[in-house]
Order: C-alpha cells, then sequence, then structure tokens
C-alpha cells in the first residue's frame, strides 16, 4: 500500500512539472523569433540595515542565443552573461565568473537560455528551479545547492526569482536574494522584439 501511495505521489509530482514546464513554453514562446530584445529597467538595492532603497534606471538587452545584460548609471552598474560568463560590475569595478566554476549560475543561465530560444531548452533536469504559475504571472524560483560548506559559504546569493507575465511572455522583475535580507531587483517594462 505504502508502495502504491509513493508511485502515485511521484506520478503527481511528475505531471506537476510537465504542466509547469508547458506553462513556462507558452508564455515564452514569442522569444523563439526574435533576434534581440530590449526594455526599460529600474534597479532597487535594498539593505536590510539601511531606511532608504537605492533605485537606479537603465536597460535591459536580450539576444539570442545566450546574451543578457542590464545597464545602469550609464554602464558603471552592469550584469552581464554572455553564455557562461558572468559579468557584475559596479561602481564601474568588474567582478568575473562563469558558470562552471560558480554552480549557483548553472541554472540561472540554463533559464535565460532557455526564454531566448522561446521554452525549447529542456528545464526538467534542474531540481533547484521551481515554475509556478500565480494568477497571470508564472513565478521561477532558482534556490542554488552547494556541493560544500565552503561553496555555501561563497555563494553571494540565496536565490534568484524570475517574474514572467504569462499573456505578454515579458519577463516583469529578476530578483537576486542575498544573505541576511538583502536584494536587487530589477524590474522590465516597454519591450521591444525585434
Amino acid at each position: 500500500m505504502k508502495k502504491i501511495l509513493f508511485v502515485m505521489a511521484m506520478i503527481c509530482q511528475v505531471m506537476l512539472a510537465v504542466a509547469q514546464h508547458a506553462d513556462f513554453q507558452k508564455a515564452v514562446a514569442k522569444y523563439k523569433n526574435s533576434s534581440s530584445v530590449t526594455a526599460t529597467a529600474t534597479k532597487t538595492t535594498h539593505k536590510a540595515a539601511l531606511a532608504k532603497d537605492d533605485v537606479s534606471k537603465g536597460t535591459l538587452t536580450m539576444k539570442a542565443p545566450a546574451t543578457v545584460t542590464i545597464t545602469m548609471a550609464e554602464g558603471k552598474d552592469q550584469l552581464l552573461m554572455e553564455g557562461s560568463q558572468f559579468t557584475m560590475v559596479v561602481k564601474g569595478k568588474a567582478h568575473k565568473t562563469s558558470s562552471e566554476k560558480n554552480v549557483q549560475f548553472k541554472t540561472f543561465q540554463a533559464v535565460f537560455e532557455s526564454i531566448l530560444a522561446g521554452g525549447t531548452k529542456d528545464l526538467s533536469k534542474f531540481t533547484d528551479l521551481d515554475i509556478k504559475k500565480q494568477g497571470t504571472s508564472l513565478l521561477l524560483t532558482i534556490t542554488p545547492v552547494a556541493d560544500s560548506k565552503k561553496a555555501a559559504r561563497r555563494m553571494l546569493f540565496s536565490s534568484f526569482q524570475l517574474t514572467i507575465d504569462a499573456k505578454s511572455g515579458e519577463l516583469r522583475s529578476l530578483r537576486m536574494n542575498e544573505k541576511a535580507g538583502n536584494y536587487t531587483e530589477y524590474t522590465f517594462a516597454n519591450y521591444k522584439f525585434k
């Protein structure tokens, strides 16, 4: 009896994952026919110890197959993904890593590559990714898992949250959660697909 219940639970879980991936594919299908996408961006940096958040304006540019650039403060602050290479520029100083060296970015990279491919890249193998439909939005949560205590201490982010408008297919926000309640959130609007 326990085995039957376990098997039934597993089947339900697989069916839910397939349905969630189908929702994701449907939402981002329009990216498949676009070589580039631009939008306006607003960056909110929240530090729990400070009373006021820092807010700045900029742009989002995404180009198939795997380039995502968020530029703020006339290029002094940037978040850049080029394939497996990641660069974060803060006040003009560049910090570089890759998804091969820094596992917390592996699923992040795969999600953006899948978005830019119109949802055709299979995300089901990523156990640190959760996709949920909330009203007219899809919420993708990536919770990186470290393979050692040392790696866990070195992680910059505890999770990433992406919100996609299920009707328009537009990425509405990217939130990068840090430890101790700090986060950086980018919100996007005014999309142009080319």
